[in-house]
């Protein structure tokens, strides 16, 4: 029988342990980036600048964007 400790030892376990965390990295960096929005919007800059600058669709901008004006 394999015991906990054995299963974390397994090549299975590490890499779907480091796909969790690469995969909360990257949400946490999306979730930055939209919080962002407003304020970039508040200081002037246009949805395109603002699209470039955080490497988002132009999309995403103008939804956060007028999520902000609800």
């Amino acid at each position: 029988m394999f015991s906990l400790g054995d299963i974390k030892q397994t090549k299975v376990y590490q890499e779907g342990i480091e796909e969790g965390f690469e995969k909360g990295i990257e949400e946490g960096e999306l979730k930055a980036k939209k919080q962002a929005i407003p304020s970039l919007l508040a200081l002037g800059l246009t949805v395109k600048q603002i699209a470039q600058t955080l490497n988002l669709s132009e999309e995403t901008v103008k939804e956060i964007a007028e999520n902000q004006k609800n």
